[in-house]
């Protein structure tokens, strides 16, 4: 195991009827600014439960976030919290809604041109505001970590910060209000929460068992309770399993002293942002072909992989590969989420143009060893059709 200094000062607030916590979690004499989505956090009476909570406290409501939280949404809850001197936001949603939450207090600060967060990668983020969430759906780990992802839609750009500044205070998880998401976003949820394990686990080893044994154990769970959450839907027992299996994926806690791949995040960005397809979605049509692309570089971890999730122990080494390869594709279909670009009306036409977005964002040396070019990641892609 490598040198690291592990660092989550977020407290989680877990179990059912916990958005009545938030009176004594938001300070008492705060200006609050309530951010959020569409309009089923409205619909389904979340809203209200967080208003009744925060009883006198002066709020506003920001909505319309999107999924993949747009630049030019967010820069307009920015607007509002200087000019009504906002001093504590509150984030009631998803992974997206708590991203753009977080790049809004950082931004709301930012002496600078705002975009500029996402160019630098949050390097020049000094302070922020503070943050406290609602969780709603299950999927990103945005709850517990300091990452944000925003996309600029003018410039077809998607990219990533990070501070230690936008740390959630508190997150609050009550699996109940998971129950009415449709089934596509909690499919998503857990195939989002599956790679961001993959991205630290499945790289080569470095003599770190606890980090893989934990990683091995959230991937086990994931496989058993995906499923199951979307065949009931309104089983607690299965919808906390889930979403505490998603915050833990992307905590910071089995990234810590190991390395890190995260290519196929990187290759989906722009996915997403060319074409509109889902996270989850670009994750499952990427990974299985970055894995057998990257079957060499991978190999120990790989057959790991293969015999400690998906219990296969027997065949020569390439044969096990493979298998472990096709359970993982065969996971994501089970669940809904299509594993081929052509599934979502991506051909063979749009590589180039994928391959330029990439080496214009300089993403032109990914993974675990930096060695991941763009003649690489074409054929990862020409894989992934």
């Amino acid at each position: 195991m490598q040198n690291f200094d592990f660092y989550n000062p977020t407290r989680i607030v877990f179990g059912e009827g916990t958005i009545t916590r938030l009176d004594e979690l938001v300070p008492a004499g705060a200006r609050v600014l309530v951010l959020y989505g569409g309009g089923s956090a409205e619909r389904n009476g979340t809203l209200a439960e967080v208003q009744a909570a925060l009883g006198q406290r002066r709020v506003q409501r920001f909505g319309g976030i999107e999924p993949n939280p747009s630049y030019e949404t967010l820069i307009k809850a920015v607007e509002l919290v200087r000019r009504d001197q906002i001093d504590f936001l509150l984030a009631v949603g998803g992974g997206s809604v708590i991203d753009g939450t977080k790049f809004v207090a950082a931004a709301a600060g930012y002496e600078g041109e705002p975009w500029e967060i996402m160019q630098t990668r949050g390097k020049h983020v000094a302070r922020a505001l503070p943050i406290g969430c609602v969780l709603t759906l299950p999927a990103t780990g945005s709850e517990m970590n300091c990452f944000s992802v925003v996309t600029r839609k003018s410039l077809q750009a998607k990219f990533g910060f990070s501070s230690p500044h936008v740390f959630p205070r508190f997150s609050v998880l009550d699996p109940v209000k998971t129950y009415t998401l449709p089934p596509r976003q909690i499919a998503n949820g857990a195939v989002d929460a599956f790679v961001h394990v993959m991205e630290q686990y499945l790289t080569y080893p470095v003599n770190a068992p606890v980090q893989d044994r934990y990683a091995e154990g959230l991937l086990q769970t994931l496989i058993e309770v995906g499923p199951q959450a979307l065949a009931t839907p309104e089983d607690y027992a299965v919808r906390a399993n889930l979403m505490w299996a998603a915050t833990q994926a992307l905590n910071g806690l089995i990234g810590a002293g190991v390395p890190q791949d995260w290519a196929t995040h990187m290759i989906g960005h722009e996915l997403t942002a060319l074409y509109g397809l889902d996270h989850a979605q670009t994750l499952a049509a990427v990974l299985p072909s970055l894995l057998n692309d990257r079957r060499a570089a991978k190999r120990a971890k790989l057959l790991q992989y293969a015999a400690r999730v998906w219990n296969i122990h027997d065949g020569e080494e390439d044969a096990r590969i493979d298998a472990a390869i096709t359970r993982t594709r065969a996971f994501f279909e089970s669940l809904g989420v299509k594993t081929r670009l052509s599934d979502y009306g991506i051909g063979a036409d749009a590589i180039d143009r994928i391959v330029a977005q990439l080496e214009l964002h300089g993403m032109t040396a990914l993974g675990e060893h930096r060695d991941i070019d763009l003649a690489t990641s074409r054929r990862i892609l020409e894989a992934s059709l």
